[in-house]
């Protein structure tokens, strides 16, 4: 998702590194996909869901830059908003997505749904059904940190560390503006409608107004840390505990 500001462009996940596209980046996950899913078909055993990191959070806030810092410290892959939409939207990696979820969990989609939000079922689109499938075979292949998109509200709740990341809107204008070098005023108004972007979203797909901070195991205060490095060991320790019996013996800091 690449956002105009003042000319200039923002891509979530724009920080101090120059990151491969979200085409890119798709094609690498989707390749992975393919071919661990080849892997497992071989051995004949029902996947199951790796515990997980899910990430929620307003555009500008950090948290790509935070899950990057998890990425190298726990091994895990990043798939973020771009990434999932990519896979989502792009006809031909949906079809085969979709196809493999089918194939792997017969009838667990509509099951899921169900469960999720009852009777009343929001997936209505093609695009609902293709992030709602991708975002459950990724998550069954192994551990990964996820970044945006609702994917907390997809996932069992107890196979994932759901994390909420706030911030002041001074926070995020400001570290928007000087990543951009562009006016404060023109970055405000910018983030004003993506918020609205994002909220209309989740009305469409989830059905929610907002983000209730029940729905999380921790929400993080990220205008209370100057250093990513920080929130993330947070995240790391926190994940620990609560999958400890699972990666008793896996060293994730």
């Amino acid at each position: 998702m690449t956002i105009r500001i003042g000319g200039k462009n923002y891509v979530p996940g724009m920080y101090s590194i120059r990151k491969p596209t979200g085409a890119t980046l798709a094609d690498k996950y989707f390749h992975e996909l393919g071919k661990k899913l080849t892997e497992k078909e071989r051995k004949k055993k029902r996947p199951k869901f790796f515990p997980s990191i899910c990430f929620s959070r307003k555009i500008g806030v950090g948290a790509l830059e935070i899950a990057d810092v998890l990425a190298e410290n726990m091994g895990y892959p990043v798939v973020d908003r771009e990434i999932l939409s990519h896979i989502s939207e792009e006809a031909q990696l949906s079809k085969k997505t979709v196809q493999y979820f089918d194939e792997r969990y017969p009838g667990m989609l509509k099951e899921f749904v169900k469960l999720l939000f009852g009777e009343k079922s929001f997936i209505k689109s093609d695009y609902s059904k293709n992030l709602f499938s991708v975002v459950l075979s990724l998550a069954g292949l192994e551990s990964t940190i996820f970044v945006g998109r609702g994917t907390h509200l997809i996932l069992p709740g107890d196979r994932v560390l759901s994390v909420r990341l706030i911030c002041s809107d001074e926070y995020r204008v400001k570290r928007l503006a000087g990543i951009l070098n562009v006016s404060e005023k023109e970055t405000q108004k910018k983030l004003e409608q993506i918020d609205k972007d994002q909220s209309e979203f989740f009305k469409k797909v989830y059905g929610k107004k907002e983000a209730s901070p029940y729905e999380f195991d921790m929400v993080i205060n990220c205008d209370s840390f100057s250093d990513p490095k920080d929130p993330a060991d947070i995240v790391a320790k926190a994940f620990q505990a609560k999958f400890a019996s699972e990666l008793k013996g896996h060293d994730t800091e």
